[in-house]
């Protein structure tokens, strides 16, 4: 089972144009605020679909996978929940707002601005550990999927010796994703990651169309019922037996939206190159309505997936695709392979080329833009505040294009020998923990609370973050002090104890979403404690945020305070054209709609249960027919929009003013470039 040439096609064709078009942006990029930011010049479908494509990788894809083969469509009746908490974020900008109006780079300049210069410092060492740690296996997963998917060797003969293919494929793809990235940092990222956004939105609905033409729902409902019970894929309360992806799970997703809105760094260029921060807050509600062709089609795909290896239509086809897994040598990843080798098998040609292209372009998309920002975190936040003497804009961006190029060479080789235990989402949440279990405290309370100290942010990071820290170390060396560990509780606690632990010999007994959760609880509470006991004087958020007398020249009027209105609910203020009202308007009708349908219907199956078909026309209806409409109108929308966008940006881009002291330095808790030394001259 191997690619056809057509297939290959499919995605070289379409990536020769990417770079012949982003190597057009190198004339351009003539500053550090170019290659951190863009120049601040990018328009809200540029944002929203560059952004989109860069912060869904193969190993997003992947991960998915592993969570619909496991729990199905019912753990997506709870994610309902997140609706209400999901739109208010959206439609009020919050966080994404104010933090475009600080004019900053990144997360930890913000932080000096509002804290100090060594909070910035420790935050950035802490951002750039959690980061380059948490994307050290997406090279390795994209590669595995590209050998499991293309059905190539597990070793290829290299100077006369077998190399796992993986890595030779993650050398491959690190490079392009370089070679993109150091061309022109985030301007050429911009750029490229919105080409191959725009040509991927087309591609979702071809695959998403195909596989309703392989699969008839019945199948897709027959496989999904045949679960054990407790476990169900279809109905949300027989789900008892669940484990890992369970309503807990999502709860703790739920308060992690909110405390941790816009902490993780991976991508966190695009947030600081909007034009203002109305285009930024524009771009993030575009990206509700985006996402939708993509989830019919990797849903689609996952279920398909599901289907085709447990359905007795497809015997013969579960057959081939367990044999082909029987040669990858670890369990962990023979599972994390399943759905990519029964997708290699059950789509036709041309169909497989496409969804190839989708991947390879998410992969480069979602690589680059992460080794931009842990490469640029490090010069920025760790190296840059140390600086006395300013470096020049030529000596700044080529530190910036070594970090980065550094961050590559790290993801090579922890790829190449990181022994992966659990699944990739639990992965994500423990080692983004590292960072995010102490900074939302940060990130909150320096923009909305003008008490928050620099002392509170300061114990509320250590404390989030050696708790999560504490976590990966006892994960990593679990089966090691397991033996030790048993004896020792049953002295002192009891079989009781004991017993609990022998029944978790093989992996630590608390997954790592559930450590995340008590990593930002502890957080919140130092940061809020230790803030009132420290707080002296007020900091002034009119500065920061350049409102008022601070407010910079052409910038937007600030927002008045008003009574609570419907269109205050939707996020409505004076910036918004009547065209901005209706997106909003109309996301915010449709989340609603959603969620009124998941109350009344929790409500009537408590009271009266339905069977399993009736589940499963409800998700055929919720979860494909309606998305696959929708999704269909807004890739025609996005096309259009991304395009007019793209032409903008090439026109603004050679009168774009640049100031060389624009390079993330921080001087008296502001911006060099807005000091009043600055503001003089």
């Amino acid at each position: 089972m191997t690619l056809h040439w057509v297939d290959y096609a499919i995605v070289l064709i379409p990536f020769l144009i990417v770079l012949v078009v982003s190597w057009s942006t190198q004339r351009y990029m003539k500053s550090v605020a170019d290659f951190m930011s863009a120049s601040r010049c990018a328009g809200r479908y540029l944002v929203c679909t560059a952004s989109g494509e860069a912060g869904f990788g193969a190993i997003s894809a992947v991960a998915i996978f592993e969570y619909i083969t496991k729990a199905g469509f019912a753990i997506g009746w709870w994610n309902t929940l997140s609706a209400p908490v999901g739109l208010l974020i959206t439609l009020t900008g919050f966080v994404v707002y104010r933090y475009r109006e600080t004019r900053a780079m990144t997360l930890a300049q913000f932080f000096e601005i509002r804290y100090s210069r060594g909070f910035r410092v420790f935050a950035g060492i802490m951002a750039w550990v959690s980061g380059i740690v948490n994307y050290g296996i997406f090279p390795a997963v994209g590669a595995r999927f590209f050998v499991s998917y293309c059905g190539l060797p597990q070793s290829v003969p290299l100077f006369g010796n077998p190399v796992p293919t993986f890595a030779v494929l993650m050398f491959v793809f690190i490079g392009f994703a370089l070679f993109l990235t150091l061309m022109g940092g985030q301007l050429t990222i911009m750029v490229s990651d919105a080409l191959e956004g725009l040509l991927s939105g087309v591609l979702y609905v071809v695959v998403a169309v195909a596989l309703l033409c392989l699969f008839d729902w019945r199948e897709i409902s027959e496989a999904m019922s045949s679960v054990p019970k407790g476990q169900s894929m279809l109905d949300p309360f027989d789900t008892a037996a669940a484990t890992d992806f369970n309503i807990w799970y999502v709860l703790i997703g739920i308060f992690s939206m909110i405390y941790n809105q816009m902490a993780w760094q991976g991508g966190h260029a695009f947030r600081s190159s909007a034009a203002n921060p109305h285009e930024a807050k524009m771009g993030n509600i575009l990206g509700s309505w985006r996402g939708v062709a993509r989830g019919v089609m990797i849903t689609l795909l996952g279920i398909c997936a599901f289907t085709y290896m447990t359905h007795p239509d497809f015997a013969s086809g579960a057959a081939a695709v367990n044999a082909q897994l029987q040669t990858i040598d670890s369990a962990q990843i023979q599972n994390q392979m399943r759905a990519p080798v029964a997708i290699a098998h059950l789509l036709p040609i041309g169909v497989k080329g496409a969804f190839a292209a989708i991947m390879f372009f998410a992969m480069i998309a979602c690589d680059g833009s992460y080794m931009h920002s842990w490469g640029s975190i490090f010069i920025q936040d760790v190296i840059l505040p140390f600086r006395k003497k300013p470096f020049t804009p030529k000596q700044h961006i080529r530190l910036l294009r070594w970090s980065i190029a550094g961050v590559g060479v790290f993801a090579f080789f922890f790829g190449l020998f990181f022994h992966q235990t659990d699944y990739i989402l639990m992965f994500f949440a423990i080692t983004g923990a590292i960072f995010l279990g102490g900074s939302g405290c940060a990130i909150l309370g320096g923009l909305y609370w003008k008490r928050g100290t620099t002392a509170a942010a300061w114990a509320g990071m250590i404390t989030g973050s050696s708790l999560a820290v504490g976590v990966i170390m006892l994960q990593q060396v679990w089966t090691q002090i397991h033996p030790w560990l048993t004896r020792v509780a049953a002295q002192i606690l009891g079989p009781g104890a004991r017993d609990y632990l022998l029944a978790h010999a093989a992996k630590f007994p608390v997954n790592g979403q559930v450590m995340y959760f008590c990593a930002m609880l502890a957080a919140v509470v130092v940061y809020v404690v230790v803030s009132l006991l420290t707080c002296r004087a007020p900091f002034n958020m009119d500065r920061m945020l350049h409102r008022g007398k601070y407010a910079l020249e052409g910038a937007s009027p600030e927002t008045a305070k008003r009574r609570f209105t419907w269109g205050s609910l939707m996020g409505f203020d004076r910036e918004f054209t009547r065209g901005d009202k209706l997106i909003s308007a109309s996301l915010f009708a449709w989340s609603m709609f959603w969620f009124a349908v998941f109350v009344v219907m929790t409500l009537w199956y408590l009271l009266r249960p339905w069977p399993l078909h009736v589940w499963s026309t409800y998700w055929h209806i919720n979860q494909v027919v309606v998305p696959l409409l929708i999704g269909i109108v807004t890739t025609v929308w996005f096309t259009w929009g991304g395009t007019r966008d793209l032409i903008r940006l090439f026109r603004v881009l050679p009168t774009v003013k640049r100031d060389a002291r624009d390079d993330g330095t921080v001087a008296g808790h502001r911006n060099l470039d807005e000091t009043p030394e600055t503001e003089k001259a």
